[in-house]
């Protein structure tokens, strides 16, 4: 099939001529939630923020709306799921009511395209894009046709207007956006905002951005007056022992470029089952199972006959393999019972021949640590890193790394409580 060409409503120009100054981010007034998209919210952008039902969607993005309209800017919110009644409370509990933030309870797509037009506002909410219909289109409102005809106008409408919009989505059941494939190609930005249950404090994380970084993190917690910022969440991840206690090891893990402190804990007991419970939270169940099997067998810490619990503090979730070496320290710690004399940091990947591997960001990981006082820490030899006031020993092996704390099984007493551990210097 032949095109048969156009005349253009605007020629090409050189690219020198092309202005910027329109297309310069906006702070949204959450600092966490403009280092994730990368100094705010651009003109025209279209950004996207998925999560589980309960987590906080809905409360962020009304903050954001709230503070562009303390900040003088016309805002319109467009609840599809809930009255404008509803949404009115929220604020109220979370201080977001102010007179330049409109309220729109509409699911159909040519109303809100006309509330767009008539009020002109300089940042759209949409909440949600699955329960928006557009009329004229084929399929329920959530389906694959209706979702894609929805986000397509909307895109076109914040090119053409310059303003930026914020779409919130479902997610399925295995935490992936819902709809079609093409609604992440669609928009600019795809953010996911992520939390346990039972803990308040969320992660926010880019998978796609067209104007920043899409490996930053920002920090927040859910409280009943809203979202609240958390500038420096080392603190949430730790806990506070009045004395040192056996089976808990620290290490400093990468959530995106951001270093965050983490608390490993185990704990592990006899079992007469003939296959001994293995359970995780917070952490890779499968990569527990290979860490266990080589302390066994490259370390000699026998766990063949013992349940193993190993967790995090904090509700944090851990997928960084440089936490494999505390992880492997606290399970020694808790199988003889032993603990340490003051806290240590320990970074590294274990291998299957029990090596240590370096990891990326060892250099941010230690000073974070010596920024928050730690004075000891155990990396993968060849890292040559150093910071002032804090004591690095490179080990080459996870034995080693037991060797140089002092963590082995004390004869005749396989269980019973023994003398805190000091730090042997490495050979």
């Amino acid at each position: 099939m032949r095109v048969a060409a156009t005349v253009p409503a605007a020629p090409a120009i050189p690219i020198s001529q092309v202005r910027i100054d329109q297309a310069r981010a906006v702070a949204t007034g959450l600092s966490e939630l403009d280092r994730v998209l990368g100094d705010g919210l651009t003109p025209g952008a279209v950004v996207l923020l998925a999560g589980e039902p309960g987590v906080g969607k809905s409360t962020l993005l009304l903050e954001v709306a709230a503070g562009w309209a303390r900040a003088g800017r016309r805002t319109l919110y467009v609840s599809a799921e809930e009255s404008a009644a509803q949404v009115r409370l929220r604020a109220e509990r979370t201080g977001a009511v102010h007179d330049s933030l409109f309220l729109a309870a509409e699911s159909d797509l040519a109303v809100v395209l006309g509330q767009i037009e008539q009020l002109s506002p300089d940042l759209l909410v949409l909440d949600s894009v699955q329960t928006v219909a557009a009329p004229g289109t084929d399929g329920v409102p959530g389906g694959v046709t209706q979702v894609r005809e929805v986000t397509a106008a909307l895109v076109r409408v914040a090119k053409q207007r310059a303003l930026p919009v914020m779409l919130i989505g479902h997610v399925t059941k295995e935490g992936a956006v819902a709809g079609p494939r093409t609604l992440e190609h669609l928009v600019d930005v795809v953010l996911s905002f992520e939390g346990e249950p039972h803990s308040g404090f969320r992660l926010l994380r880019a998978s796609k951005n067209r104007f920043g970084p899409a490996d930053e993190v920002g920090c927040f917690e859910l409280t009943e007056g809203g979202i609240r910022e958390v500038s420096d969440p080392s603190g949430l991840f730790t806990s506070l022992h009045e004395e040192p206690a056996a089976g808990t090891c620290l290490t400093v893990s990468l959530a995106g470029r951001r270093p965050l402190l983490t608390e490993i804990q185990a704990l592990v007991a006899p079992s007469a089952a003939p296959v001994p419970r293995r359970v995780t939270s917070g952490l890779d169940g499968s990569r527990l199972s290979m860490i266990l099997a080589v302390l066994q067998r490259r370390a000699g810490v026998k766990l063949h006959t013992a349940e193993v619990y190993a967790s995090t503090v904090g509700g944090m979730r851990v997928a960084d393999p440089g936490a494999d070496l505390a992880t492997a320290i606290a399970v020694a710690s808790a199988a003889y019972d032993q603990s340490f004399v003051r806290p240590v940091i320990a970074l590294g990947e274990v291998g299957l021949s029990g090596e240590l591997r370096p990891v990326p960001g060892v250099a941010r990981r230690l000073a974070e640590a010596g920024r928050l006082g730690f004075q000891l820490a155990l990396v993968p030899a060849g890292c040559g890193v150093q910071v002032p006031g804090l004591r690095v020993i490179e080990v080459v092996s996870l034995a080693n790394a037991l060797q140089v704390l002092g963590v082995r099984k004390r004869s005749g007493d396989r269980h019973s409580s023994g003398p805190q551990l000091t730090v042997v210097e490495a050979g």
